[in-house]
């Protein structure tokens, strides 16, 4: 048997999707913000007990192990990352993330100096030498026109390393803006240089522990670190800003597979976790590419899988301001949680509200693992909004759904107005998801629903379907219609095609197994950017750049530059694939465990409907809503006008009228 373990780190709880022939298992474990390896490692045994094996002996059955971590992530939201050192041009202070009375920046206004050309190698590194004497942890060098020319950055840190050199003690690692990104925009590239090394030292240790767990415990195959932009590498090639919002970005990489099983190219996807509601796009079979993402407020130039994050999550907080219902952005995460986990939290949750309304089993959480306290989300509700507002405990409890609901449809309707197709898939998933699926999908204007039995841990799943991948940029800023446009896109592709051998050849690959991409960052007409790309056999052949320029051509008729060329190169690893299965002859109701009291409406008496056991329903099953059908990963709200399936795949199909 060989295995593939994938993980997510969540804000509430820690995803894990162990995979072999003929099998799958989702598991859960509490996220242990204090240290991620413990969670990391709990999701690894819980994997080993799933297959019924001891963890020694399930690792060395293992070929891949891949991992998506929100350190990075928690290290900016926190504050808890490096302090930097930051070398600017004239000017460049302005542009940088400092503290401010206004704004809690990344980086203190005296940790900042400003050079010129004119300054002596000795100037440079005495001042260097100023912002480590003030507690500098690490330089980050970010000079004005690096895109095109990065000399004089690699001149600042040759300086710098003459006198730390690495095998001293207080060796100081040097970033340049120019290794991280060679995109236009002089603060957004600040920003996405001093963001990677500001989480740079506490990922590598997570990272680096991580894997050093792993092989003592007789685990030899590689250690691969989820990306946002779809695919994985081994620590010593990821940067910290790579993995930002990984775990949300692999969701994309899942929700494409999902609608290539029914022919679909346009797909919605709808995470909602215990923190955030996570959505995006897949218009035409393209993952839709965020080209200056926002990090925490900052604005930067490096390239990721665009995934919106809402505030409305199972553990969003929700309460009463000035007379009006709010829900969200606040979570009360994994501790203390909801006030239903009996865990020392007071303030009503999303999870809450289920609970009161009859959606969630008290007793059968997360398949039992977790008792749920029904008296302490009624009394959390009560007290902060049912009283405030002078409404029923059922009525506000509902009021609560209703606000996450209607607000998150929203959301969705906009990004289904941008769809190639007016009528996408919506592929829900997340603890939290199945439970809003039907009523989202209504305020969304969507009539189909796909819900795979991975669902609660969907991130993870996603992450078994990725490959490993590297990519590379060089900056172009030529007209689009320049007559020495591909010959000058010729040779940087040489280059960069050059750097994907090499870094394919040191991991092991078989240079024939690799495919490549040509990716293409415009300047429109109107002043926007937008993103074109081509899969080509070999990057360097006539036919590859012509396909590039055919591409930029369909979806780009109104670019007026080529601002930048990419170059993606990808070889395969182990990965989870979809099998079909036959149908069941027989009768839904053999999953059927009983019935339910559930509160529709603030205005009549709670209803009855039935419960399925999810685990138990076989392809070809079908019913009708209003039902609930529960696993002990999560719970499905199949709504009063929607019906529900059981297709080839397992995939629980949710379709309105």
């Amino acid at each position: 048997m060989a295995y593939t373990i994938d993980i997510d780190t969540g804000g509430t709880f820690t995803d894990g999707f162990v995979a072999g022939p003929g099998i799958a298992h989702s598991v859960k474990t509490p996220t242990t913000p204090h240290d991620l390896t413990e969670c990391f490692l709990n999701c690894i045994k819980a994997g080993a007990a799933a297959v019924g094996l001891p963890v020694e002996r399930f690792l060395e059955q293992t070929d891949v192990v891949r991992f998506a971590s929100t350190v990075g992530t928690n290290a900016l939201i926190e504050r808890t990352g490096a302090k930097i050192g930051l070398v600017v041009s004239k000017g460049g202070r302005a542009l940088a993330p400092v503290n401010t009375e206004h704004k809690a920046g990344i980086i203190d206004a005296d940790m900042v100096i400003e050079i010129d050309d004119g300054l002596s190698p000795e100037q440079v590194l005495g001042k260097a030498q100023g912002l480590i004497d003030a507690g500098a942890q690490c330089l980050v060098v970010a000079l004005d026109g690096s895109e095109t020319d990065p000399a004089r950055e690699r001149a600042v840190r040759q300086i710098v390393k003459r006198e730390y050199p690495r095998d001293f003690l207080g060796s100081i690692p040097v970033f340049l803006s120019s290794d991280v990104t060679v995109r236009d925009g002089y603060a957004e590239r600040i920003n996405s240089t001093i963001v990677s090394a500001y989480s740079h030292s506490r990922l590598a240790r997570l990272l680096y522990k991580a894997e050093q767990e792993l092989r003592a415990l007789r685990y030899r195959g590689p250690f691969l670190i989820g990306h946002n932009d779809g695919a994985v590498a081994r620590v010593a090639k990821t940067r910290a800003i790579s993995t930002y919002n990984s775990g949300p970005a692999a969701g994309l990489v899942g929700a494409r597979a999902v609608g290539a099983l029914y022919g679909e190219t346009d797909v919605i996807s709808a995470d909602m976790g215990g923190t955030s509601f996570d959505i995006g796009l897949i218009s035409e079979g393209r993952v839709n590419v965020r080209l200056r993402p926002e990090i925490e407020g900052y604005r930067t130039n490096v390239p990721m899988n665009e995934v919106e994050a809402l505030g409305a999550g199972g553990g969003s907080i929700a309460g009463v301001r000035d007379g009006q219902l709010f829900v969200g952005p606040r979570s009360a995460g994994a501790m203390p949680g909801p006030a239903c986990f009996g865990l020392g939290g007071s303030d009503p949750t999303v999870t809450d509200a289920n609970l009161v309304l009859g959606r969630i089993d008290p007793a059968n959480f997360l398949g039992g693992a977790r008792k749920l306290d029904v008296e302490k989300a009624r009394s959390a509700i009560r007290t902060a909004i049912a009283e405030p507002l002078g409404i029923t405990i059922e009525a506000a409890a509902l009021a609560v759904i209703e606000r996450v609901e209607h607000d998150v449809g929203a959301a969705i309707g906009d990004l289904r107005a941008t769809a190639s197709n007016g009528d996408p898939l919506l592929n829900v998933y997340g603890g939290a998801g199945p439970l809003h699926a039907c009523k989202v999908a209504e305020a969304a204007g969507l009539r189909r629903i796909a819900i795979t039995p991975f669902s609660a841990v969907f991130s993870a799943f996603s992450s078994s379907l990725m490959d490993v991948g590297h990519g590379y940029m060089r900056a172009v800023g030529l007209p689009a219609g320049a007559p020495q446009l591909l010959q000058s896109v010729g040779a940087l592709v040489a280059e960069m095609k050059e750097a994907g051998l090499r870094d394919m050849r040191g991991e092991g690959f078989d240079l024939r197994s690799l495919t490549w991409r040509l990716d293409a960052i415009l300047l429109c007409a109107d002043g926007s950017e937008t993103h074109c790309s081509a899969e080509v056999a070999d990057p360097l052949a006539e036919t590859a750049l012509q396909s590039l320029h055919e591409a930029i051509a369909a979806q780009a008729p109104d670019a007026v530059q080529l601002t930048s060329v990419g170059l993606f190169v990808s070889a395969p690893v182990p990965h989870f694939r979809f099998e079909e299965k036959p149908l069941s002859g027989g009768d839904v109701v053999t999953a059927r465990t009983g019935r339910r009291e559930i509160f529709i409406s603030a205005d009549a008496p709670p209803v009855e409907v039935s419960v399925f056991d999810l685990e138990r329903m076989q392809p070809g099953h079908a019913l009708s809503g209003p039902s609930l059908l529960e696993s002990n990963k999560t719970t499905v709200w199949v709504a009063p006008g929607w019906n529900a399936a059981i297709d080839r795949f397992a995939n629980l199909m949710l379709t309105r009228g």
